[in-house]
């Protein structure tokens, strides 16, 4: 089960980088000044930031780009490209197939708790319904701040539709 949730996060990782690639020629020099005023949602924001490519490839395969540029807000713990080159191999790549999407999105939406939860408030909780429907259980450890068995490395990343964690390793439900 853990090897699959790890495949199903490093898949959403490699779909954010697809989705990114796209992204980067989508716009015509008409529209980048409208576009660069405009606060980013936390896909733009992800992609943006190059270091979340296999997520974004993840989340196109999972079908959740148009989910997370979407209202909101969405807090999200987002696995670095490094997160998701911890999994054993070939789980991001098993992921990503079609027939997997139900573990991929799984695995994805437990990475995203709804509404926008800043980094104060993070270490004021032990745990956080996830999207997914489980729980992610938050602790903080010699002053680092645990998401299941990953740290946040990076925090309050604010976005027009939510914020973003950065977490060094992929988190899987239970």
């Amino acid at each position: 089960m853990k090897v699959l949730s790890l495949t199903l996060a490093v898949a959403a990782l490699a779909i954010l980088g697809v989705w990114s690639a796209r992204a980067g020629s989508g716009c015509s020099s008409s529209c980048s000044a409208t576009a660069a005023e405009k606060p980013k949602d936390i896909v733009d924001t992800a992609v943006a930031a190059g270091s979340f490519k296999t997520l974004a490839a993840a989340l196109e395969a999972g079908g959740l780009v148009e989910t997370l540029k979407g209202k909101g807000p969405f807090t999200v713990f987002a696995p670095t490209d490094e997160a998701f080159a911890k999994l054993p191999k070939g789980t991001v790549e098993d992921l990503l197939r079609p027939e997997n999407k139900a573990k991929l999105v799984k695995i994805l939406t437990y990475h995203v708790v709804p509404g926008k939860v800043m980094a104060s408030d993070v270490v004021k909780l032990s745990k956080a319904k996830t999207v997914e429907g489980s729980e992610a259980r938050i602790a903080v450890k010699e002053g680092k701040v645990m998401v299941d068995n990953a740290t946040v490395v990076k925090t309050d990343i604010r976005t027009a539709n939510g914020v973003i964690h950065v977490i060094d390793a992929v988190i899987l439900p239970k």
